[in-house]
């Protein structure tokens, strides 16, 4: 054979291979991420522009559900529903594992690819059947922020918890309260999540505990209000403030030293690389076997510079 008609035969070879339909091909599958998030709670604007950017990019389509209140048992509810519509992944929450469990068995037992993201932990993770985690510790991020504060010089501590029924959120507080040396006991405050209600309890406590040196919110919806009433109190750079996540108003707080330290645990990602991930075990297969740390970071004055403007959206 000559040299011609053996590179023709090859040509023809790979081009027929590429004109072929193949699952690599494939455009438009349908995912669904679940969060046990109320509708009031903003912290999720980041998560869910990370799946409007996720899905224009690998052309895909994913729906971002959740419990309008924050009901757990509805998002229970919800988990079944997405797997009833046969999704080609699912992304969702651990926010209490025993209510979970059996929805998103039930996703996995059908054979639907499952990715934890944000609350829960690891284990639980791979105890329920899913492909991986992605999210952080949050026992080790809260104690972080303790060994932070503890460096600071703080003893007596407030953790303003906005979300008492997700048991991560407790988590939280107790890694910090562990970190300081310290029971969590009654120092772990249930502040619900209005904002008037939540800056009232804090002030209360603050008045009732004048010896509380530190504080730790868990994110903007207890943040906000707690920052309003340090102000309020005149109490704002005397004591060392500490709060998960990032909005506009914790960057400003940061840069005025009224808040020491944010815990970042980078929520974009949580959104973005798990449908990066399901696209890719759609078409091709493939999957990490590791489960993907996204935190916990710390933003600080010497930092906030190069994150605020992405705060809301990115970060």
């Amino acid at each position: 054979m000559s040299l011609k008609a053996l590179f023709s035969g090859v040509a023809v070879a790979v081009f027929g291979l590429a004109l072929s339909p193949t699952l690599a091909e494939a455009k438009g599958e349908k995912f669904v991420l679940i969060s046990h998030a109320p509708d009031s709670d903003s912290w999720w604007n980041t998560i869910k522009n990370a799946i409007k950017v996720a899905g224009q990019q690998m052309d895909v389509t994913v729906d971002y559900r959740n419990p309008t209140t924050g009901d757990l048992t509805d998002m229970a509810r919800i988990v079944d529903q997405a797997a009833a519509s046969n999704p080609q992944g699912i992304i969702v929450t651990i926010a209490d594992y025993d209510v979970l469990k059996e929805p998103i068995g039930r996703a996995v037992k059908k054979g639907i690819p499952v990715i934890t993201i944000n609350s829960g932990t690891r284990e639980q993770s791979k105890q329920l059947g899913a492909l991986m985690h992605v999210g952080q510790a949050e026992y080790d991020a809260g104690y972080g922020a303790g060994m932070r504060a503890k460096a600071a010089g703080a003893s007596n501590f407030l953790c303003v918890n906005h979300y008492i029924t997700n048991p991560a959120s407790v988590e939280r507080c107790r890694g910090f309260a562990e970190a300081l040396g310290q029971k969590l006991s009654d120092q772990m405050l249930d502040s619900g999540i209005d904002p008037t209600e939540v800056q009232t309890k804090v002030t209360a406590y603050l008045r009732a505990k004048p010896n509380t040196n530190a504080i730790l919110t868990l994110g903007p919806n207890s943040a906000e209000p707690t920052i309003a009433a340090l102000d309020q109190m005149k109490m704002a750079g005397k004591v060392t403030f500490g709060t998960f996540d990032l909005s506009g108003k914790i960057s400003e707080a940061i840069k005025s030293g009224t808040i020491a330290f944010a815990v970042d645990q980078q929520p974009y990602l949580q959104g973005y690389l798990p449908v990066v991930l399901l696209t890719n075990l759609a078409r091709y297969g493939v999957m990490p076997s590791n489960d993907i740390s996204s935190g916990p970071g710390f933003v600080t004055k010497d930092n906030i510079a190069l994150v605020e403007k992405l705060a809301g959206e990115y970060r």
